[in-house]
């Protein structure tokens, strides 16, 4: 059926397709993918819920994949040099269960299947990461699946490069929907693994034609594989309901010196009378009458969540097919020399005495006291980290000089050449944040990369995805506040740090100089249970402490400055109106006002903190907020005797210092709100 074909025809020419394709002797291959079809029947069916149609469609793809191609062993489903399999098109998911099921995955049984979208079930709505070890990432938000694996290749071509072909060589696989590839992420991907030619990737588009509005031509018309062959991948169309074809295609990408897109023309809800080929099988259960009817057409007999055994032991062959090379593998890695250094990265365990130049350059900021942009201090830690920890492989949405991402010495990736540790990811936020996940996933590389703050929104759902599959990646922000200047609100984040600290599991660090920008460096790195931001100035500021013995950063809060006798008022500021904070408490002073300043680097890790610690840190006195941003968020530490000093709109354009004082975020205003809320207590 070319893409050219009517909407109004596609139903009835889907269901003409499908009965000639019935029609036809049923094959060992089309009996082992029914046998996924049925179960995805089955299990939306049971849970009222879930998407029917594209494991039905794409049954045949996959199977021809796992059977084929995919080199796995389901006894160890996290085999470090196993090929990498991606459900981009995550709605799906019953695809990826039934898979999982049938070659022999201990922890996903029919029990499991049977328990499909049900509360602590493995089988969720969605695959997510964590809930099952053969769950290679959470996908459901379209694009992230196919661009996360442009990650997860890149890191394998970099390991490779590092550790050698005889550790290190796999590809890595993706089912993909057409909503993935209409979303801008997919091409912002796509565009990069073609650049870097990464061979290893190859993507099965379930090109169906069924959008949840009906037919895609409704709003996707464009030439898909010119597309991609414009981005430099190698393309190829297939009927993706005949194996011949479909195993063809896979042997040609496995041949291949780009990166692969299969089109595979599919029916939607295969082998259902009335809704194949329609949207109506696409996001709901098919009902009783119309599974009765398509398990008839297939010629499936058997019981509700049953596989006859021997089609199951078929399967569970499939699932051993790569049972030697894994054995082999181990016997090759138990004589490498690179053994201990391998499992160790791979384990994501930091190099033994990786801190100590980090400890060196923090003695070395406590002697020079250096007024520095906290950019350009975090490009002295990474001077610091990156040569000690060889995990780390930076980058920069096209704005290395402005973000400091770079280190010197170290090679940049490129076309062909792996070996460099940062990479250029041109102007692609939401894809470099995708990338990232997809390197942390795969294992091996812990990924930072920069770009401006306010750019955040445009990698805000990929940064979502890792804090949600608890990876460690770390995204260097910068030009953080109206101290950016001149390039004015456009470029001035206000809200963004408010709506960072909204993500659950994401540690926002916004350090107040040199110092502390080293330690957050260095908790970010420790932190191996979700991502980081470190949200940096591009102007300078003076250094506030003299001495580096304890990382003071490591509570997320901590007392600066205490006041000369009982507190008076305590004033709580972030990054770079912490020395806002510190010249008020000395104006204070000369007023008789004892003021304390507290440094609030993350919110996060200070929130986790007894209740003891936070109340010492916070004290009973009044409180003052500061922070060159929006106050949302702020009453949770500021409490009812409170005032804010901060962000009530959007910013201008003007030097720093010119804005500073026109949006009143000053140590006169600091003053000022003291004074006046001390003078409100006092007439009580």
């Amino acid at each position: 059926m070319a893409s050219t074909d009517s909407p109004s025809n596609i139903p009835n020419m889907a269901l003409a397709v499908q009965a000639a394709i019935l029609a036809l002797p049923v094959t060992e291959e089309r009996r082992m993918a029914d046998a996924i079809r049925a179960l995805a029947m089955d299990a939306v069916q049971k849970a009222n819920s879930g998407h029917p149609g594209m494991p039905m469609g794409m049954a045949d793809a996959a199977t021809s994949l796992f059977t084929k191609a995919l080199k796995y062993d389901a006894a160890d489903p996290r085999w470090p040099d196993r090929d990498r399999f991606v459900l981009s098109a995550g709605h799906g998911s019953m695809l990826l269960y039934a898979l999982l099921y049938l070659t022999g995955n201990a922890g996903m049984g029919m029990e499991e299947l049977q328990q499909f979208r049900q509360l602590h079930s493995p089988a969720a709505g969605h695959p997510e990461y964590g809930e099952h070890p053969a769950i290679e990432m959470t996908t459901g938000p379209l694009g992230q699946g196919i661009s996360s694996a442009v990650g997860m290749a890149l890191a394998e071509r970099h390991l490779a490069a590092r550790f050698g072909k005889s550790l290190v060589d796999h590809r890595t696989w993706v089912i993909c929907s057409d909503g993935d590839l209409q979303e801008g992420i997919s091409h912002e991907a796509a565009s990069l693994a073609g650049h870097l030619r990464l061979e290893k990737l190859t993507v099965l588009w379930d090109d169906n034609h069924i959008s949840i509005d009906g037919d895609t031509e409704l709003s996707f018309s464009e030439d898909v594989l010119k597309r991609f062959q414009a981005y430099g991948w190698a393309v190829k169309r297939v009927d993706g309901h005949d194996a011949g074809q479909l195993g063809a295609a896979l042997a040609v990408a496995q041949r291949s010196k780009k990166p692969t897109l299969i089109a595979c023309r599919t029916i939607i809800g295969f082998s259902a009378p009335k809704k194949a080929g329609t949207a109506g099988s696409h996001g709901s259960p098919l009902g009783a009458d119309e599974i009765a009817s398509a398990k008839s057409a297939l010629g499936w007999n058997a019981e509700p969540f049953t596989v006859p055994d021997g089609l199951k032991a078929r399967w569970e062959e499939a699932g051993r097919r790569s049972a030697g090379t894994r054995r082999s593998w181990l016997k090759r890695l138990a004589k490498h020399p690179m053994r201990v250094e391998f499992e160790r990265a791979m384990a994501g365990k930091l190099p033994e005495n990786w801190a100590e130049p980090l400890n060196a350059l923090r003695a070395t900021f406590a002697t020079e006291m250096p007024k520095i942009g906290t950019r350009i201090a975090s490009q002295r830690a990474l001077g610091a980290l990156v040569p000690a920890v060889p995990e780390m492989v930076g980058g920069s949405a096209d704005l290395t000089g402005s973000n400091n991402t770079d280190v010197k010495g170290i090679a940049s990736i490129t076309p062909g050449n792996y070996a460099g540790r940062y990479v250029h990811y041109g102007v692609r936020e939401h894809g470099m944040a995708a990338a990232m996940n997809g390197m942390a996933l795969h294992g091996g590389i812990i990924p930072y990369a920069g770009t401006f703050l306010i750019f955040a929104d445009y990698l805000r759902p990929a940064l979502r995805l890792a804090a949600l599959m608890h990876q460690r990646v770390i995204h260097v922000l910068t030009h953080d506040s109206i101290g950016l200047g001149e390039d004015g609100p456009t470029h001035q984040p206000v809200e963004t740090l408010a709506s960072l600290r909204a993500i659950p599991n994401l540690a926002v660090f916004r350090p107040a100089d040199a110092m502390e920008t080293a330690e957050c460096w260095e908790l970010a790195l420790r932190r191996t249970e979700g991502p980081s931001v470190l949200a940096l100035s591009r102007q300078a500021l003076p250094a506030l402490r003299d001495e580096a013995g304890e990382n003071h950063c490591a509570r997320g809060g901590y007392v600066l400055a205490e006041a000369d006798g009982e507190r008076g008022v305590t004033l709580i500021a972030t990054g770079s109106e912490v020395h806002l904070a510190m010249t008020a408490r000395a104006q204070l002073a000369e007023q008789g006002i004892q003021a304390a300043v507290v440094s609030l680097p993350c919110w996060e890790i200070f929130a986790q903190q007894d209740e003891a610690y936070r109340a010492a840190v916070l004290g009973e006195a009044p409180r003052i907020g500061i922070e060159a941003a929006l106050g949302f968020g702020w009453d949770r530490w500021l409490g009812v005797r409170s005032a804010f000093i901060g962000m009530t709109g959007f910013g201008a354009s003007a030097p720093a210092d010119k804005l500073f004082e026109h949006f009143g975020i000053t140590p006169a205003a600091v003053v000022a709100a003291t004074t006046k809320l001390l003078g409100q207590d006092a007439s009580k």
